[in-house]
């Protein structure tokens, strides 16, 4: 037999199941051997880390000392500084213009570990950015009550305790871990197979950007970082900036959509059945902060569609590939990338907290009124944006990696596959 005991607990249960309990008392759990792989008992911390081959972990809290991540399985002998992280970390640092957080933050990025001499070696990376301009005092009303639609009450329900300054791990701080290990997997990306990644802001409240204005094979960072809000059409740009001054001036917030698409990626990327590309990017997607909507391809529009109307009929290019003539599929099919141009559409909610007078409650359960204070984003797709192409490169770094390690450990079938081949000059090896 092999045992488990806790510490003494110092408080007793409320519980009439626990009512003939001691107030101090001790837990004491047999389990047989058999039930346990080579005799060891393994307790994985959930909700912090994401990916198997490329696999990162975020640590920090709003109003903490820090936030950072550990990037775990990257590969070694890849260039790395900080100023690859630091760029995408301005794009999402907080007070970069008016329709914006004004919380000031530098967010300048620190690595600790996994780099030496300018290249990756193949160990855990530590990034760490500290926090500079916390507000504690901010929070005092919301230690009380609950912000309407926010994480607090369910942070309380889950753990029964929570941070209260700046919202904990459920503040949008936490996505620096996430943009600085998304870098350095779009910067594999792009260096292995050519892959870009680029997202922009298509919705804000009732202000939508037809689809049509968009060339996804010619659009550049240079045109999504043209304006604040980081949508490429100046005309729909000014019109999203002037819904968002809108609510800011009221005390009001509204939600929008950010569209992403991925070019050339590698075909062969995602694996059935319950692994599907399309189902990675929705759950990492979904994963950050006031998501409330995943679609990709044709989406809930394909619905109004016929099979005849909706099927992408292939065709032979110039160069001899399998290609499609439209892509209602999304560029994935069967939960694999087909080639074509990945694009997802990511909506996000009203940002919760808002400087208005809500209804709410207490964490005594006593029904009150909460007007919130503090520094919030009156819309957070502008900033959103480097997020989710940060999501999206971990996901497609992850499945490289592992249909590189499946698919291509032995020679391919050249007739129905593409090998998987860095595009480095020989003289840009670096080993």
């Amino acid at each position: 037999m092999a045992s488990l005991s806790s510490k003494p607990f110092l408080t007793g249960f409320a519980s009439p199941l626990y009512s003939d309990l001691p107030s101090s008392f001790s837990l004491h759990f047999s389990l047989h051997r058999r039930l346990l792989p080579n005799n060891k008992l393994q307790v994985r911390a959930s909700g912090s880390s994401y990916g198997n081959h490329f696999r990162v972990t975020t640590y920090g809290e709003s109003h903490g000392g820090g936030v950072g991540c550990v990037i775990d399985g990257c590969p070694p002998r890849i260039p790395l500084s900080e100023s690859d992280m630091q760029f995408d970390l301005d794009r999402r640092r907080p007070g970069q213009s008016r329709i914006t957080t004004p919380r000031k933050e530098t967010d300048t990025c620190k690595i600790f570990s996994g780099v030496s001499q300018g290249l990756t070696t193949g160990t855990p990376i530590h990034v760490f950015v500290p926090n500079t301009d916390q507000r504690g005092n901010d929070y005092s009303e919301m230690s009380i009550a609950y912000r309407p639609s926010h994480a607090d009450a369910t942070y309380d329900m889950k753990y029964g305790v929570r941070s209260v300054q700046g919202g904990g791990r459920s503040s949008a701080r936490e996505t620096i871990g996430r943009v600085a290990s998304g870098a350095v997997a779009k910067k594999i990306l792009k260096n292995f197979s050519g892959t870009e990644i680029l997202a922009y802001v298509s919705q804000v409240h009732n202000i939508v950007l037809p689809e049509d204005i968009i060339d996804n094979d010619a659009l550049t960072l240079d045109q999504i970082e043209s304006n604040i809000v980081r949508c490429p059409d100046p005309e729909y740009a000014e019109k999203m900036i002037s819904a968002i001054d809108a609510v800011r001036v009221k005390g009001d917030s509204v939600g929008g959509v950010v569209t992403c698409i991925v070019r050339n990626c590698p075909r062969g990327l995602g694996s059935p059945v319950f692994d599907k590309l399309e189902a990675e990017l929705a759950k990492a997607c979904m994963s950050l902060p006031a998501t409330k909507g995943f679609q990709f391809g044709s989406g809930f529009a394909g619905t109004f569609l016929t099979g005849s109307e909706h099927n992408d009929e292939f065709y032979i290019d110039e160069h001899g590939k399998v290609r499609t003539r439209t892509n209602r599929s999304g560029g994935i099919q069967g939960g694999i990338s087909n080639g074509e141009i990945i694009n997802m559409r990511i909506a996000f909610k009203p940002t919760s907290t808002i400087s208005r007078k809500q209804f709410t409650v207490t964490r005594e359960k006593e029904e009150t009124e909460l007007i919130a204070r503090g520094r919030h984003d009156p819309c957070v797709v502008p900033r959103a944006v480097p997020m989710v192409e940060s999501m999206v490169a971990l996901v497609l770094v992850d499945q490289l990696m592992a249909q590189y390690a499946q698919c291509n450990l032995f020679p391919v079938n050249t007739d129905l596959q593409e090998s998987l081949l860095p595009r480095l000059e020989p003289k840009e090896v670096l080993f």
